[in-house]
C-alpha cells in the first residue's frame, strides 16, 4: 500500500544515515521527494540516480539548514519545482561532544545552529505555503538524548530538547489550520557513526537498551511514514520515541 501518493516531502540531511532511510521510505510510498545535503554531493547524486531509475520523482538540493536565507531559498525552489509542499522532515543534525567544562563556545553554537535553529528556519519558511493549503505535516527529528540528557553532550541534549518544546508550541499555533507538528526521538541507531564504535562500547550501549540491540534507520523511517501519512491526521504535538525502550 502506498501511503503518500500525491504528496511532496522535504527531508533535510537526506544523503546518509537516518535521513537516507527516510528518503527511501518516502519514495517507496510514492511521495515526490526533495532532500538536502550540505557537502556530500556524490552520495546525493548516487541516490537520485538510483531512485529516479526506478521511476521515483526525487531531487537533491545543496542547502545549509542552519542558514535562514538558505532555508528560504530551498522552500522557494521546491515550490517552483514541485508545486506544493505537504510534509517537512527536519532531520539535519550534528554532534560536537565534550564535557561542559571543556566545551568551547563554538562547539555549543555550531550544534545549536545546525540542530535547533535549522528547525526554526525550515518551519518559519514553510508556514506560509502550508497555511495557504490549510494542511501540512512537520516532523522534527529529536533524540532520546533530548529526553534523558547524556554526559558529554550538553549542547546536543539542549538542541534536541529544544526541538520538542518548539514542536509542541507550533502544534498549538497551527493546529486550527490542520497543520500538524510532531517529534520523533530516535535512540541509538545503526549508522556510519555507530559502525566505527568499539565492540565493547556497543555492548555497553545495548546493555542499556531494553530491546538489547541498536535500531535500524528503516525503523525510524517507518515512524516518519506514519506521521507523514493520513494515518496520523489526529496526531499533533506528540513525541514518538523510537529507542528500544531507553526513554521509559
Amino acid at each position: 500500500m502506498s501511503l503518500l501518493t500525491g504528496k511532496v516531502v522535504i527531508v533535510t540531511g537526506g544523503s546518509r544515515g537516518i535521513g537516507e532511510s527516510i528518503v527511501r521510505k518516502m519514495v517507496e510510498n510514492q511521495a515526490s521527494v526533495a532532500f538536502t545535503y550540505r557537502s556530500s554531493s556524490a552520495e546525493s547524486d548516487a541516490i537520485v540516480t538510483e531512485l529516479s531509475a526506478n521511476g521515483a520523482t526525487v531531487k537533491a538540493y545543496q542547502s545549509d539548514a542552519s542558514s535562514f536565507e538558505s532555508s528560504a531559498k530551498l522552500i522557494s525552489d521546491v515550490l517552483a519545482d514541485f508545486g506544493q509542499i505537504d510534509v517537512v522532515v527536519n532531520n539535519a543534525g550534528i554532534t560536537k561532544d565534550n564535557l561542559l567544562m571543556r566545551m568551547s563556545e563554538d562547539q555549543w553554537n555550531d550544534v545549536i545552529d545546525v540542530n535547533l535553529k535549522s528547525v526554526f528556519n525550515m518551519t518559519k519558511n514553510v508556514i506560509r505555503p502550508m497555511l495557504k493549503a490549510r494542511k501540512g505535516s512537520i516532523i522534527n527529528i529529536s533524540s532520546v538524548v533530548g529526553v534523558n540528557g547524556n554526559a558529554g553532550q550538553a549542547n546536543y541534549a539542549a538542541s534536541k530538547a529544544g526541538i520538542i518544546g518548539f514542536s509542541k508550541s507550533v502544534a498549538k499555533e497551527l493546529g486550527s489550520r490542520s497543520i500538524r507538528s510532531n517529534v520523533i526521538a530516535p535512540g541509538f541507531i545503526q549508522t556510519d557513526m555507530t559502525d566505527v564504535l568499539d565492540d565493547k562500547v556497543k555492548e555497553g550501549l545495548m546493555a542499556a537498551i531494553p530491546l538489547k540491540r541498536l535500531g535500524q534507520g528503516e525503523e525510524v523511517a517507518n515512524a516518519v511514514l506514519f506521521l507523514a501519512s493520513d494515518l496520523s491526521t489526529y496526531v499533533t504535538g506528540q513525541t514518538l520515541s523510537v529507542c528500544g525502550g531507553m526513554s521509559m
